[in-house]
């Protein structure tokens, strides 16, 4: 019996900040690896996805959004990070919204321009359009803008067109064997998803009113029977900052806990005891050993 060549390779998933990277990337996975919200600069690692069906894997990784203007150490960090991921993958997919292409879609677009491995361009969003004769000029810019393999119009959040998206994906992926064992989804452990949950629950909840000088540590992790006890602290740059975070009475720390909760249950399948307090570390987000401490070195 003839053996199935195997295909394998990397697919970085790059973009302005909030056009929609983890959410395709939630989308493709086939469940919720990535965090995400509607504010920018939500995801602010390298998140790996492993991907394995027909004879090929699929490791994407899901980065940063790269944006101008970086003028702290976390900013700096999360542009590292992407133009990383970028130079060290087979395979690009360039996320660009439907209708709007900014001076950060151009940033990007000039990062790319210096690459040598295939772009696929997923315009997505395009769920919001109802006449689809008026994506025509938009694509015919992109086309000429950047010199892409393919330019595939995809929705993100409503998983449209994504069979297409991986269909070209696995055409590009070389002969090689797995990197990874066919049932491993990530290379994050359990500790980095369960923090990046609550992070998610705090942007969500909070929006503009704490900027993204809020971060979170995992301090406890321990199993007793069929319960796993999480302790988690959220730190934070300023006394206001923190009283936002914890609300009247503390009811809104309490939501953020409750909901962070619930999805890590689900993620990790078993009941979850989860403790949630605030601290303030002045200057965190600019202070490159701070960041270290918090896991940002994966560079």
């Amino acid at each position: 019996m003839t053996e199935m060549i195997q295909h394998c390779g990397f697919v970085a998933i790059v973009g302005r900040p909030n056009v929609g990277k983890s959410t395709l990337l939630n989308h493709l996975m086939g469940f919720k690896l990535s965090i995400t919200s509607r504010k920018p600069q939500t995801t602010r690692h390298n998140v790996l996805g492993i991907l394995t069906e027909d004879h090929c894997q699929l490791i994407f990784v899901d980065t940063p959004g790269i944006h101008s203007g970086a003028t702290k150490a976390l900013n700096h960090y999360m542009n590292r990070a992407a133009g990383k991921a970028m130079g060290e993958v087979d395979t690009v997919v360039f996320v660009v919204d439907r209708d709007k292409w900014t001076d950060a879609d151009e940033m990007v677009a000039n990062r790319l321009r210096q690459l040598t491995v295939p772009v696929i361009i997923a315009v997505n969003k395009i769920d919001r359009v109802d006449d689809k004769a008026e994506l025509l000029p938009h694509l015919k810019a992109l086309a000429e803008s950047l010199s892409a393999t393919e330019i595939i119009p995809v929705s993100a959040l409503h998983g449209h067109n994504l069979d297409h998206l991986l269909r070209a994906l696995k055409e590009k992926m070389p002969e090689g064997d797995f990197f990874f064992p066919e049932d491993q989804i990530t290379d994050r452990s359990e500790r980095f998803l369960a923090a990046e949950i609550v992070r998610e629950k705090i942007t969500r909840q909070l929006g503009a009113e704490v900027p993204y000088e809020a971060a979170v540590e995992i301090e406890e992790w321990r199993r007793e029977g069929n319960v796993l006890h999480i302790s988690a602290l959220i730190l934070v740059e300023r006394d206001g900052q923190k009283r936002i975070i914890i609300g009247d009475k503390g009811q809104r720390l309490k939501k953020i806990g409750q909901q962070a909760r619930l999805d890590m249950e689900q993620l990790f399948g078993g009941k979850i005891m989860l403790n949630l307090w605030v601290k303030v570390r002045s200057g965190w987000s600019d202070d490159e050993r701070a960041l270290k401490t918090l896991g940002y070195h994966d560079l």
